[in-house]
């Protein structure tokens, strides 16, 4: 972690798997989960013990982020703005770099102001992004991205996410993600509420771990015989608003 200007920037550097579950799977495997983790301090009671996550994605106009994705690129980022609720105002907003090197999946990120939300829309306020976020790698490499790719706001994803935690392993978290929409938008609280689902009637299991998996839970994954899989909320929301295809 390491701040500017009374700013910080979180990072981070962990390998993550991830898994797609039917209900039924979906309920087995947490059940049993349930033995070595808790929630994570963030959930609520009234969502079921989920929290509402929210992010709208960048790409270029010919989607190259998509398809570096589809086609696999061991080296590569993406930027996107994230909160957690539906509308403005009720929660912390972010700017975030994700991406991958090879093998590992990295994220940077810094909290940003309601206010300068369409600095980061009009791709044309580059200058009130350098005052107000001084010498931020995160902020120089999005004004980058910005003038080489011409990324812009293209999709918008919504879930519910159900985290756990373990007091025995720090560094491994498991998350249940379901109830994916998208839609296209170009920025992160639309007027409207329309989208497509992504997923439906599925949940994605992600695994986050710094080292390696408790054997608890390699275990878990022998029992289940639980599948890896390559899978981005970024990409099924990509699709499933027609904005780019998956032409392999």
């Amino acid at each position: 972690m390491s701040t500017d200007n009374n700013k910080t920037i979180e990072e981070f550097s962990r390998f993550e798997f991830k898994y797609i579950l039917n209900a039924g799977l979906r309920d087995q495997v947490e059940t049993q989960i349930q033995h070595f983790m808790k929630y994570d301090g963030y959930v609520h009671p009234e969502f079921d013990n989920s929290y509402f996550v929210r992010s709208l994605y960048f790409d270029s106009p010919k989607s190259f982020n998509f398809y570096e994705k589809i086609d696999g690129i061991k080296k590569r980022k993406k930027f996107r703005l994230r909160t957690y609720d539906k509308k403005p105002g009720n929660s912390s907003l972010f700017i975030e770099q994700k991406g991958r090197n090879v093998n590992r999946v990295f994220k940077h990120r810094t909290l940003i102001e309601q206010d300068h939300l369409n600095f980061f829309y009009d791709g044309m306020n580059f200058e009130k992004l350098v005052i107000n976020y001084r010498d931020m790698n995160i902020i120089n490499e999005f004004i980058s991205d910005t003038v080489k790719r011409k990324i812009e706001p293209v999709v918008l994803v919504d879930y519910m996410r159900r985290p756990y935690i373990s007091d025995y392993d720090m560094n491994f978290r498991v998350t249940f993600d379901s109830h994916i929409k998208a839609k296209a938008s170009q920025t992160l609280f639309p007027d409207t509420n329309n989208s497509f689902d992504c997923l439906s009637g599925y949940t994605i299991l992600e695994v986050k771990f710094f080292r390696k998996i408790p054997a608890w839970f390699h275990k878990l994954v022998l029992v289940y015989n639980l599948d890896r899989v390559s899978v981005s909320k970024f990409v099924l929301g990509m699709k499933a608003c027609g904005i780019a295809t998956d032409l392999s």
